[in-house]
């Protein structure tokens, strides 16, 4: 590690807290996409003070985006004194709902022994917060460098990342030719690079019934009956079957080596009543049940398989069970995404890592999708890696926190690997 530079973000930590502080006190919900301008404002100001080149974009047309909840995104450019390549950090500004059992606070940003607690904290602003000090400190330490570095933070990810990376990508943001590294701070350990992600199909399906008086269900049909069959048919054939592939690719935590499905939600009959309604139900049989599944898939497995299995089984049940109808509604699909191990971003993080941390890093997987696909598949972008501060398995849970020493040492490794790729000054990879 570069001693000058290790010392520039050391003497950085106040203000790594504070900005971190600042970003979790945005509540940046999604859904709906609450504060997004707010936040994007705040990555701007700080760095167009900086000297960086501002856009700020609104992703107009886009699930979720209204005059209400506009999907803005905020990319920043700081070229250096001569030509070179351009290294970007991407995060997204989007949080997940807080959910029960916090005892912090989740928009304070509360420290307390060393520890930054607040949704968002781990996913992911304690990770575009390192990568700010990380780039500011770079570029004071190296004035003089070559190339170019951009931050962007982005909308949606967490609902699919439409409104943010993907709509940058589709307008050349990440093309090959003006963007050549790419770095996800996302927290999968700062000793780990994240080399990709498993594939996701999601779908709704439908059992269809008819409604008739409840004392005489025998006159009508029951949807959830008929999907009762079809959760019978996934627990005794799609499950079992699943749990026998294993992936290549180094997926973490290992329960996700194999495919996996959860059923995000299920709902029949009649819709739910207020909390304060306090009648009680009528007396009908449900003609309508509805559940929205969740498959993720493995690099090994085809999508066209994935789909075939499950409408195999309901083409099954249509067959084999009295009045069975259904509809199958797809509502999205994402293909795995995997960086080669021995790309340049791979190999000049993993020397900065080792560097820094002072051991070899692992290479590892994530078990969920993350916003490398749209930089792989729309930006034809290969050489992106996910790497920050934070650990995996507090993502999305109560009482969320990222490690102050966890987004210095994170920092040390972004800036170090900017040392590699645009000033020549470290050994080459």
């Amino acid at each position: 590690m570069q001693p000058d530079l290790a010392a520039a973000i050391e003497n950085r930590r106040d203000d790594l807290i504070a900005l971190t502080q600042a970003l979790i006190r945005i509540p940046t919900l999604n859904p709906p996409g609450c504060e997004y301008h707010t936040i994007c404002q705040l990555i701007a100001s700080r760095l167009e003070a900086r000297g960086f080149a501002i856009e700020m974009i609104r992703a107009r047309g886009t699930p979720g985006d209204s005059d209400t909840y506009p999907r803005w995104n905020v990319v920043a450019r700081h070229d250096g004194a001569t030509q070179g390549e351009c290294v970007h950090f991407n995060s997204h500004i989007d949080v997940v709902e807080v959910g029960q059992g916090w005892t912090h606070d989740p928009f304070a940003g509360t420290l307390q022994d060393g520890r930054i607690y607040g949704r968002g904290a781990c996913d992911m602003k304690g990770g575009l917060a390192a990568s700010i000090i990380a780039v500011e400190a770079f570029i004071d330490t190296y004035p003089d460098y070559a190339g170019a570095i951009e931050i962007s933070g982005t909308a949606d990810e967490e609902s699919g990342g439409y409104g943010g990376v993907a709509y940058l990508a589709e307008r050349g943001y990440f093309d090959p030719q003006r963007v050549q590294h790419a770095i996800i701070p996302e927290p999968l350990n700062k000793d780990r690079i994240c080399l990709g992600h498993r594939g996701g199909w999601w779908a709704e399906i439908e059992t269809h019934g008819e409604i008739a008086h409840g004392s005489m269900p025998f006159l009508g049909d029951c949807a959830v009956r008929h999907m009762g069959a079809v959760l019978s048919e996934f627990e005794d054939k799609l499950f079992p079957a699943m749990a026998l592939r294993r992936t290549d690719m180094p997926v973490v935590p290992d329960g996700a080596r194999q495919s996996t499905m959860n059923i995000n939600s299920i709902h029949g009959g009649q819709a739910e009543q207020d909390a304060d309604f306090d009648g009680l139900p009528a007396h009908c049989v449900p003609d309508s049940c509805r559940i929205v599944i969740d498959r993720r898939f493995l690099l090994e497995e085809p999508l066209d398989q994935v789909r075939a299995e499950v409408t195999g089984l309901l083409e099954t049940l249509k067959q084999t069970r009295p009045d069975f109808e259904y509809t199958l509604t797809e509502i999205n699909s994402v293909l795995p995404s995997m960086t080669d191990r021995d790309a340049p971003i791979v190999r000049v993080v993993a020397q900065a890592i080792e560097e820094v941390i002072g051991n070899p890093p692992d290479y590892v997987a994530s078990p969920g999708t993350y916003d490398q696909k749209h930089i792989d598949r729309i930006g034809k972008l290969k050489n992106c890696i996910a790497y920050g501060p934070g650990i995996l398995e507090l993502a999305h849970k109560p009482d969320e926190y990222v490690g102050v020493d966890d987004m210095i040492d994170s920092a040390q490794v972004m800036a170090q690997s900017l040392v590699t790729l645009l000033t020549g000054k470290a050994q080459s990879v």
